[in-house]
């Protein structure tokens, strides 16, 4: 089990390899898991993609169904409830694996994630005894209720309210959801209203309540398959005991189920670069131009790898985040009085860390499946190619779960935060990196592996405190109206923990596989790192820029430059022995 460490703590600390989950720590339970559930995807969904990609509501429960009785929707809830109770690496593999089957990964996701956790996490007892047995083995289909018309990123401005019957036995709900997963066929809906106008909460509603209806299917640009409608309430009346949590408090449930869903988020997208990267090698190798295969053309080897190198840094990034959010909710009692306040506190402590994920992988999926079309040339813009449907399925994800931007601002805020309430000494760092400025600066030459990348790490986190704290100091409490500023300070952290995924893993692999192994690891480690870098290099002064002038603006440049001055390894070589792994395994590769 992953050791237990702060979240946003990589900013400022560092941690060995022994102590960070990889997918090379899985045990044979989990690979099984995973195995059962490729099974699965292969033998029961793919068959039948042409259907479900139709949006077919009748295959698609059947299919959900058929998921449960194999025990693919109960990973994360608790035995006493019907599920499996298994830890969140098992539940992210599954996350991962179900991504080949496109719209209906979407629909399960939903399902498994933002409907049913609310009641994992919050629900009361008896809320648990009615709902969870029938949510983990399918019999009963779940969505996540948030969004309206009028409030997006902007979840607290929802207009939807509830008003508490005099006899205080139930609650009529009024408003409208929009965009709502599952919609179409599900059972149950997690609802979000205002008591009385005011008070925030969350409410368990029943699709055959009287009142409840369902709007017609929006037509989408991609993940066709699943279903996604508004949700219509009209003075439907809930019974008292279906509000989820405590009145005013449903701010606490949706965002910490936000939390989550981002992560899983994340696990999928990995999952379809996966494929997106097998089905474009397997296209180059098969794709004759110029009297040979387009996989020996050098410019194509570098799409795959660049590509190889996304998954690889994702993967990382993923597996330790589970590690980490296993390592916050293993010891709830879901069943005691305080496990909703234990689960909040567990996973708001990698808030942080999910938002990462949740911008890294859904950035890294475009990419690689931007490249995916770009490999297969004209045919990529066919459907009869299945990456075409990636490209197209893939946009959506950086709206999900919160945009991209919204992400962004939260990162560096909630830093801070947890900065200004004394979980991190983030400050009493960023004032000692200040106090060094002038100093020389110390480089490892002791030419051991992976010092040259620990040495950009470890420069990268320097100058991350160096530009955050002269952004708290200039802007004080204003920083959070600079959002460009905090953007740029965003990336930062979403390439340090990047780099230190990838390292931390490379690193792992090396020592256990001993002496000269682990080659393409620590080249794709390397070649992550000093990309990475110049980006971080390229945000910290665009914001120093911003915050700066005169003397203290050159002041500041001058540290950078002497910080960020190293020697680039040769990575259009490293990108070509990569390259040849993908094309001779024609799939995603570490070793």
């Amino acid at each position: 089990m992953t050791a237990w460490v702060k979240g946003g703590s990589f900013v400022v600390e560092s941690i060995s390899w022994e102590s960070t989950m990889t997918p090379e720590d899985l045990s044979e339970e989990q690979v099984m898991i995973a195995d059962a559930a490729e099974h699965f995807i292969d033998s029961e969904v793919l068959p039948r993609d042409g259907e479900l990609e139709k949006l077919d509501y009748k295959l698609t429960v059947e299919l959900i169904g058929k998921a449960g009785s194999l025990g693919l929707l109960g990973v994360d809830v608790p035995e006493r409830y019907g599920g499996l109770g298994l830890d969140k690496v098992s539940s992210t593999l599954i996350s991962e694996k179900l991504a080949k089957g496109s719209s209906f990964a979407l629909s399960v996701g939903a399902h498994v994630g933002i409907g049913t956790l609310p009641i994992v996490f919050f629900g009361t007892p008896e809320q648990k005894r009615t709902y969870l047995p029938d949510l983990a083995d399918g019999t009963k289909i779940a969505a996540y209720c948030l969004t309206e018309p009028s409030s997006g990123s902007d979840a607290l401005g929802a207009k939807t309210t509830a008003t508490l019957s005099a006899d205080r036995t139930h609650y009529v709900l009024n408003g409208a959801k929009q965009f709502i997963t599952n919609a179409g066929f599900a059972d149950l809906f997690i609802v979000y209203a205002k008591i009385d106008g005011k008070q925030f909460s969350a409410f368990i509603v029943e699709r055959t309540m009287e009142g409840v209806s369902i709007g017609p299917e929006e037509k989408k640009m991609g993940i066709k398959g699943s279903s996604t409608c508004p949700l219509i309430l009209d003075q439907v009346r809930v019974p008292a005991a279906n509000l989820l949590g405590e009145p005013g408090k449903g701010h606490v449930i949706a965002f910490n189920i936000l939390n989550i869903g981002r992560f899983k988020l994340a696990a999928g997208c990995l999952g379809a670069a996966k494929e997106a990267i097998g089905l474009s090698a397997a296209y180059a190798a098969e794709r004759t131009q110029f009297g040979k295969p387009i996989a020996s053309f050098p410019l194509i080897g570098e799409k795959l790898a660049d590509m190889n190198i996304a998954a690889y840094v994702l993967e990382s990034m993923v597996y330790r985040t589970a590690g980490l959010i296993d390592s916050a909710l293993q010891t709830i009692d879901h069943d005691s009085e305080q496990a909703g306040i234990q689960s909040a506190k567990g996973i708001a402590e990698y808030a942080l860390e999910c938002s990462i994920n949740k911008v890294f992988g859904t950035e890294a999926l475009d990419f690689v499946a931007d490249e995916g079309v770009q490999i297969h040339g004209g045919y990529g813009y066919i459907q009869e190619y299945k990456i075409e449907r990636i490209y197209r399925d893939s946009r959506i994800n950086r709206i999900f779960e919160g945009t991209n931007e919204i992400n962004r601002l939260l990162i560096p805020g909630t830093l801070l935060k947890k900065a200004m309430k004394g979980e991190l000494p983030l400050m009493e760092h960023a004032g000692k990196v200040q106090a060094k400025m002038l100093e020389p600066m110390e480089r490892d030459a002791s030419g051991e592996r992976f010092a040259a990348e620990r040495q950009l790490l470890s420069t990268a986190k320097q100058i991350f405190l160096l530009v955050g704290g002269q952004a708290v100091q200039t802007y004080g409490l204003a920083l959070e109206e600079e959002q460009e500023v905090l953007a740029r300070l965003s990336d930062m952290m979403i390439r340090l923990y990047a780099m230190e995924s990838a390292l931390l893993r490379a690193e792992k692999i090396s020592a256990r596989s001993g002496s000269g192994k682990g080659e393409l690891a620590a080249a794709m480690a390397s070649v992550y790192a000093h990309e990475a870098f110049a980006l971080l290099e390229l945000d910290a002064r665009q914001a120093v820029a911003a915050m700066a002038d005169g003397d203290l603006l050159a002041l500041q440049l001058s540290v950078l430059r002497k910080w960020t001055r190293h020697t680039p390894p040769d990575t259009i070589r490293l990108k070509r022995q990569i390259a040849d792994r993908v094309k001779d395994a024609a799939r995603y590769v570490v070793q």
